[in-house]
This record gives C-alpha cells, sequence and structure tokens, in this order.
C-alpha cells in the first residue's frame, strides 16, 4: 500500500441524506466522537483499528465496518502501511425507513456487531459508492438502499435494553444542555459540576457512562457538529471558529479533522466535488 494519505467527502443528489468519505489514511487519528447517524464502511485494503463498546477491534481487506448513531470511538492504522476505505454516513431516518420496510416492529436499526465479512454487501456498497463518482443518482440509490437492506436483514438485531445509548441521569442531562447553551464560553469542570450538584470526578464518570465522552470531548464533538452547519451554507472557516469558541482557524481544522476525516476547506466543497474517476481507492 502507497503511504501517501488523500481523503475526499462528498454528497451526491443520489443519495440524499447519505454522506460518503473515500480515504488511504496512514498517520491519521480519529479522535473519539460519535455521529448523529451511522457509519457503515468497507475496507479496501489494509487494516483499520478502532476503539468500539469497550473493546478493541480490527478490520481488515473485505470487512464491513457497522457503527451505531451516537456510540462513541476511535479510528487509527492497524498497520503500518495503514488502510483504505469506503464510508457511507446515512442517517437515522433513512435507515430507520429501510428496517420499517423490511423488518417491521424493529424500531430503530442496531448492529450488534462493529466488525463483519459479508462479501455480497461489501460488493453493493462498493458499486453504489462509486456510482456517485459517475454521476449515476439511479444506482447509487439502488445499490445502496438494496445494500442498505442486505446488512439490515443479516447484522441487524433487536437493541439490548442495556445497549440503548441514553441520556444519564438529571445530571448528566443538565450537564448536556448546559453545553449546549454554553458552546462559545463552556464552564470549568467545576463550575458544571456545581452547576449539576454533583462532584467533578463523578460527573466525568456518569457523563463518559452515559455518551461515551467525557464532558471536554462531548463539547468538541457538539462544535464540530454545529461547524458543519455553518460551513454547508457557505460561513468561511475563520468566521465558523470565531463563532464556536475555537482559538483560531487552525484549531477548528484540527478538530474538524480528527472527527470528520477532512479539514473544513475540503469538506465546504464537498457540494461541488467529483472524485477522479482514475482513483481506484
Amino acid at each position: 500500500m502507497s503511504g501517501r494519505e488523500a481523503a475526499h467527502f462528498w454528497r451526491s443528489p443520489g443519495l440524499p441524506g447519505v454522506d460518503l468519505l473515500k480515504a488511504r489514511y496512514v498517520t491519521h487519528r480519529f479522535s473519539r466522537h460519535a455521529h448523529s447517524g451511522y457509519a457503515i464502511g468497507v475496507i479496501l485494503s489494509g487494516v483499520e483499528e478502532f476503539d468500539y463498546r469497550g473493546a478493541r477491534h480490527r478490520a481488515g481487506g473485505g470487512s464491513l465496518v457497522l457503527v451505531d448513531p451516537e456510540e462513541a470511538h476511535t479510528g487509527q492504522a492497524g498497520e503500518p502501511g495503514g488502510w483504505a476505505y469506503r464510508m457511507l454516513y446515512p442517517s437515522i431516518e433513512i435507515m430507520g425507513d429501510i428496517a420499517a420496510e423490511l423488518l417491521a416492529g424493529r424500531g430503530t436499526p442496531y448492529f450488534p456487531e462493529a466488525v463483519v465479512f459479508h462479501p455480497h454487501s461489501a460488493a453493493l456498497l462498493r458499486a453504489a459508492h462509486a456510482a456517485t463518482e459517475h454521476g449515476d443518482d439511479l444506482a447509487s440509490s439502488t445499490l445502496a438502499r438494496t445494500a442498505f437492506g442486505v446488512l439490515l436483514r443479516h447484522h441487524a438485531a433487536r437493541r439490548p435494553a442495556g445497549a440503548r445509548p441514553s441520556a444519564g441521569g438529571h445530571a448528566v442531562r443538565r450537564a448536556r444542555e448546559i453545553l449546549h447553551e454554553r458552546l462559545v464560553d463552556p464552564p470549568t469542570l467545576e463550575e458544571l459540576a456545581q452547576a449539576v450538584q454533583v462532584r467533578p470526578f463523578a460527573l466525568i464518570r456518569a457523563f463518559k457512562a452515559a455518551t461515551g465522552l467525557p464532558p471536554h470531548a462531548y463539547l468538541t464533538t457538539l462544535r464540530v457538529r454545529r461547524a458543519r452547519g455553518l460551513l454547508d451554507s457557505g460561513t468561511p472557516a475563520a468566521q465558523v471558529a470565531a463563532e464556536l469558541g475555537f482559538t483560531d482557524q487552525a484549531h477548528l481544522t484540527r478538530h474538524f479533522k480528527r472527527i470528520i476525516g477532512v479539514p473544513p476547506a475540503a469538506y465546504q466543497r464537498a457540494g461541488t466535488y467529483k472524485p477522479g474517476l482514475h482513483d481506484r481507492t
């Protein structure tokens, strides 16, 4: 595998509600974060390693990565050569609609296994992903919906009660509300703990148990999500950084790339970017 890193993020008219990422990473590391929707990917080569649900997982060439919404995880190379993959990020609404049609009564889809091997699904996902590069909206939408359906039929299950993401107790819920309200000027840990009437270390433990993230990492993930919305509206990255409490544009770029996989400028070009057809990753 080549040591050169490359990452392209885009959206396609044929797959509304689905973000797409094609990347080869060697030294890049994703910080612990969570997505509002699903993260479904095909490993093309190399090995990706990631922490998820209290365990470390390794996904090699040909395998599929399945991460549920609001589930904290990391991502890094599992071998010196890194890894290459194609990722799709469908919304909860899209997956729920497919599940309602195919798996009546199961509610919001849940994938108990983070890494699976299913060649048919992998081939469909790769084909759907590639079809967006050719501008073939009918093919991409048909193949992606079929692939998601196959994955749901073969790998989804009823969510165990203990696996359902939880807002935690009253203290954690209130702490999250405060972080949403004070996105730009967040409190210190001590101030946050005092506001919700618990001790600081107790708050850290409860917050991480409920969200998978400590308060500061949750705040960063929240800021990046808000940054995506502003960038989508055409707001310049420097202005986004200032509006969301980042020290400067470099600070925004560093955290944005650690969570999204590409810097803000590349993300902002997602609506017009057309991946090169010669790039076989």
